[in-house]
């Protein structure tokens, strides 16, 4: 295997081979780390991280960024809570649909209004806050317990988390969409260069008006499940989950620039980040290390710098082969 193969394979899978030595080290070093218990609760917590890295992971492939998925997702996680009383199906509408309100906007005006996706979705997300506290009244919102809501974020399918399912469910539908669909070839089309695949005869705006869109459903439904597993409505929950998504994508080797990306290592980058915490609260358990939940930002944030510096460093290698990209 020569040197350029090596370090396109790294790219493109080392998220995976990380993800695996960090459960590794967590088995051999924690009594229980790989307990029924312990591995529930990562999965079932980091659930909607997982749905608004989805989105996330779309938007960063068409070149775009969206900043409004962490306070949608609180918005979301208000409106179903408060249409939680009514049964399951009425807080997971009342959930989605602001979400796909959000995703409306988002898509009207990176594709109609022509505003750079930052400053669109930067709009968005303030727009979001202030009405997840206004419809909350600057308070958290108590969810029904008699309507069966909870079992959304609480409830369990045989052994499995139901939000891990959901989860699962949408990274699978995700990935048959970009990798077998003539969608997932023009968001691909669309961040190897957005000119060019115009001229080409590709419906660009089309597909990223959808692809906004599904990143607000999406972050909705995240914030439905945030509602029914910790049983109320958090109109400040959402604060920097923006960041978080960001972060698992470009972990998962999406690249920032767009044009390259894969949804299943994404949920590799999600799950890494999700154990690398997870170990972090077995040592402070142990008492060899006192970390509060701020340095958790800390780690993440150098954490990201260092992927991103490496992925620099592998697509200038790469860059150098004609003809070479990454595996989606």
């Amino acid at each position: 295997m020569n040197s350029a193969r090596l370090v396109r394979i790294i790219g493109t899978y080392g998220v995976v081979i990380a993800f695996a030595a960090l459960v590794l080290f967590g088995f051999l070093r924690y009594d229980r780390f790989l307990g029924f218990f312990n591995v529930v609760s990562v999965l079932r917590y980091n659930s909607m991280f997982a749905l608004v890295a989805l989105g996330m992971c779309f938007v960063i492939m068409t070149g775009g960024i969206d900043l409004s998925v962490g306070s949608v997702a609180a918005l979301g996680s208000v409106a179903s809570a408060l249409a939680s009383p009514h049964g399951i199906a009425a807080g997971l509408a009342a959930g989605v649909g602001a979400g796909l309100a959000a995703g409306l906007i988002n898509a009207l005006l990176v594709t109609r209004g022509n505003l750079m996706p930052f400053i669109a979705t930067l709009a968005t997300m303030l727009a979001a806050s202030g009405s997840a506290l206004l419809l909350a009244g600057n308070q958290t919102v108590s969810v029904s317990y008699d309507s069966g809501f909870t079992a959304i974020g609480q409830g369990n399918f045989w052994i499995f988390p139901v939000p891990a399912i959901i989860a699962l469910v949408a990274y699978v539908l995700g990935s048959v969409v970009l990798n077998y669909t003539s969608t997932g070839r023009t968001v691909l089309a669309i961040g190897g260069g957005e000119d060019a695949s115009r001229l080409m005869g590709l419906r660009t705006d089309r597909v990223k008006f959808l692809v906004y869109v599904a990143s607000g459903c999406l972050a909705g439904l995240a914030g439905v499940v945030l509602a029914s597993q910790f049983g109320a409505g958090q109109p400040i929950e959402g604060v920097g989950w923006e960041l978080f998504a960001i972060a698992a994508v470009v972990v998962g080797g999406t690249l920032l620039t767009g044009g390259s990306g894969s949804v299943l290592t994404t949920l590799a980058g999600v799950l890494l980040l999700g154990i690398l915490f997870n170990i972090l609260n077995f040592e402070n358990g142990m008492g060899w290390i006192s970390l509060s939940a701020y340095w958790q930002s800390v780690i993440r944030g150098l954490f990201l710098l260092v992927v991103v510096l490496l992925q620099a460093r592998l697509t200038g290698r790469r860059g150098t082969r004609p003809g070479t990209r990454s595996d989606v």
